[in-house]
């Protein structure tokens, strides 16, 4: 084990603090246990970050006390963590502080799992990326849409949030397969033919997480856990069904500031049992062990993530905005595939800047509205203050 690694776990600033590998109980495990956690979130040596950290912290702190920011952070570079520290409040009304442990609703940052767990499947032979949705749902009214149409939100399918709201009669909110059968029931008009344009599509993504549990024959969150979360040791992370799941030890709601000052919690709605395009909660540390596996050839193969980095096209061959559960950007210095959600309160972000090779993770859920200028910030001060090559 890279000695750097030993001192930097024992090493805590006072404001923020670095990781170390989970206690087990069987010690025959020990030695595998701190092997893919020094793979998945191994630090730079503690005098190399000390000064960036610092700069890191301020930025966050006044974030905190001057905007309301409540939430965490977290920087790694060349997958290796630079900083992280959680800020503020985790239960405004029992006055409980945030933890590493405290698992924020990742709201459309979940759709890269979403889009991972279909490359799984494809990866298996036990689906095409061409194949149509009727060929698992036959009573789907959109007979030419395919699973790539869904991945890339070029299907041009309304919008589910409003059949939802509008037709659902029954006191509890819908699973996936009823939303699915309502699909069918009221064959909404779409927005367009599929392929021709690109319209992000949360209806896009619950359709995929339906596909999955057909194909998989089990449920959503099952299916994370089993081929994603498990093998990269993502102990904080799971799905959640509002109505359906029981609620996580560690689990935090959303919350929106009235009169200037007050937090009020935000409860669930008709839309929270659909999984998909939301509803994984994860923390800071777990997500920076799937950034990782995830580019390291841990889950998928190296041809299959290149296929979720590159844009989509329309059947016109315009480029779009959009991978498989990923946002392109390419035309800024560098190319970021990023990914930012926004849902009952809580505000995400997950940035991967290439050609710097830096990730940068920021979880919120008081309804803050600057984490584009946070990253832009935190970008700023890595590229200033932090030189790996003095190792």
């Amino acid at each position: 084990m890279n000695k750097y690694f030993l001192i930097s776990i024992m090493f805590t600033f006072s404001n923020f603090s670095v990781f170390a590998p989970n206690d087990v109980r069987i010690f025959e495990n020990t030695l595998m246990e701190a092997k893919i956690e020094e793979e998945l979130v191994s630090v730079y040596p503690a005098s190399l970050i000390q000064d960036v950290s610092k700069k890191l912290d301020s930025v966050f702190n006044r974030a905190h006390k001057r905007y309301d920011f409540h939430g965490s952070v977290l920087v790694a570079k060349k997958g290796k963590l630079i900083f992280t520290n959680e800020y503020g409040t985790a239960n405004f009304k029992e006055k409980t502080k945030l933890n590493k442990n405290s698992t924020f609703q990742l709201a459309s940052v979940s759709k890269q799992f979403t889009a991972t767990a279909i490359m799984i499947l494809y990866e298996r032979d036990l689906l095409g990326l061409d194949d149509f949705v009727i060929k698992y749902f036959p009573n789907f009214p959109y007979k030419e849409i395919t699973i790539k149409h869904l991945l890339n939100h070029t299907s041009g399918l309304p919008k589910y949030f409003w059949l939802a709201e509008h037709e659902w009669k029954k006191e509890k909110a819908p699973t996936n397969l009823e939303m699915m059968k309502m699909m069918a029931d009221y064959n909404l008009q779409h927005f367009f033919s599929p392929g021709r344009n690109f319209d992000y599509s949360n209806t896009g993504y619950f359709v995929l997480a339906s596909i999955i549990e057909k194909v998989a024959d089990v449920d959503y969150g099952n299916f994370l856990q089993t081929n994603i979360f498990e093998p990269l040791q993502m102990e904080n992370s799971f799905v959640y069904r509002f109505g359906k799941d029981s609620i996580n030890e560690n689990q935090l709601s959303g919350y929106r500031v009235y009169r200037g000052r007050y937090h009020a919690k935000i409860g669930g709605t008709v839309n929270d049992a659909i999984v998909g395009d939301k509803n994984v909660y994860s923390t800071a540390k777990d997500l920076l062990k799937w950034i990782n596996g995830l580019n390291t050839g841990k889950i998928i193969s190296t041809k299959s993530l290149k296929m979720m980095y590159a844009k989509g096209e329309t059947k016109y061959g315009r480029k779009v905005p959009y991978g498989f559960g990923f946002r392109i950007d390419d035309k800024q210095l560098e190319k970021v595939v990023y990914h930012h959600g926004k849902w009952n309160g809580f505000s995400t972000s997950i940035m991967q800047y290439t050609d710097s090779d830096l990730v940068v993770i920021t979880l919120e859920h008081s309804n803050y509205h600057s984490l584009k200028h946070l990253n832009n910030k935190v970008k700023s001060i890595v590229e200033e203050n932090f030189d790996e090559d003095y190792l």
